[in-house]
């Protein structure tokens, strides 16, 4: 029975590896990884998957990038050749990202058995595009597994029957957990002259948060100013990083004290995360990964899809006036472990015995 498991950004990467791993000798399930080419840069793909032993992509979708076309239907057309020349028996996407809604329309419109692993994540945004992709995918799909009970909650709220529904837990605590002596060894705070639990790491990416020049340039302000309290280290995601040269803030970043990084892979920027102060970010991932180290994690936006990082009380919600003020605050001020339902490194094992049972019922 083979299996498409589809990823195509950065996060989708880190999902799916635990998740290859474990059906690697599967006696019946065969996992094809197929790269829906989203994100193409080196930092944001392959150094990916590679430090997480992943092989190189059994399929990469061929289509071409252009600022005028729409990704999702270049991605739609791509996959629906492939699915054509080579029909899986089932496939599985991950998280909300454009990808993985590309991947479950050609599923859906081909009648292929779709799983959506992180299912039933709501923060209520409709203008929000994940949040789009997020609704759009579990009404699609045949099997949703899903990561903590809120998620289930919402997702019988939207009629979704209580039989598609399987809580598994979260796929990127297995991904950390699977990873965690090879990212401890990395040492990456050293090796950027940063000292262990006294800085801030800060990870922006979000349309809302840089697309805009002023509001970039009020979030730059911030940073620049909480840099007079603490030292500041900025790994620059490609988008971001386009952002802030359009908009001419480098040059007072570097005269601010931020420390500069390039997008860095998982294994780097997971040890900065371990051994941070406080965190910054706008990234779903993030949110749950500081939490499961009980990092303190201040989420630049005004809502989350992931509500039990804040009830945890390692995450907080912030916006840009207030930034500096909490940063304050709040800097050091968790590092106790944080215990959460099925977050425990288990979700690969509960997901294949739910692709067992669904494959032995198609």
């Amino acid at each position: 029975m083979k299996l498409h498991l589809v990823a195509g950004a950065r996060p989708n990467f880190m999902k799916i590896a635990p998740l290859w791993h474990g059906l690697a000798n599967h006696p019946e399930i065969i996992p094809s990884f197929v790269h829906t080419a989203q994100h193409r840069d080196n930092a944001m793909s392959s150094m990916i998957w590679r430090e997480l032993g992943l092989p190189d992509p059994d399929h990469v979708l061929d289509w071409e990038t252009s600022g005028n076309r729409d990704s999702v239907t270049e991605m739609i057309a791509a996959y629906k050749a492939l699915c054509h020349a080579e029909r899986p028996d089932m496939v599985l996407v991950v998280g909300d990202v454009n990808s993985s809604l590309a991947a479950a329309r050609v599923a859906k419109d081909n009648g292929i058995p779709l799983i959506h692993l992180e299912a039933g994540l709501r923060c209520f945004d409709a203008d929000m595009i994940e949040e789009q992709n997020r609704i759009a995918i579990d009404a699609m799909s045949d099997l949703l597994l899903t990561p903590s009970d809120d998620a289930d909650h919402n997702l019988l709220a939207e009629g979704i029957a209580p039989e598609q529904i399987i809580q598994v837990g979260n796929i990127m605590i297995d991904t950390l957990v699977m990873m965690q002596n090879t990212v401890s060894s990395q040492q990456a705070a050293i090796k950027y002259g940063l000292n262990t639990g006294n800085y801030v790491l800060v990870t922006l990416h979000r349309p809302d948060n840089v697309d805009d020049k002023a509001t970039l340039g009020r979030i730059i302000d911030a940073i620049i100013e909480l840099a007079d309290h603490h030292t500041v280290c900025f790994p620059i995601h490609p988008r971001t990083a386009e952002r802030l040269m359009q908009g001419g803030y480098l040059d007072a970043m570097h005269k601010g004290g931020i420390r500069m990084l390039p997008a860095l892979g998982y294994l780097e920027f997971a040890s900065l995360m371990k051994d941070a102060g406080l965190v910054i970010t706008d990234s779903g991932g993030v949110q749950e990964e500081t939490t499961f180290l009980g990092i303190s994690c201040l989420t630049l936006r005004p809502s989350t899809e992931r509500p039990v990082t804040v009830n945890q009380g390692t995450n907080c919600l912030v916006n840009r006036t207030d930034l500096v003020a909490l940063a304050l605050a709040r800097f050091q001020k968790h590092r106790q472990s944080v215990s959460i339902p099925r977050w425990d490194g288990k979700t690969t094992e509960r997901t294949i015995a739910a692709l067992e049972h669904f494959g032995a019922n198609l």
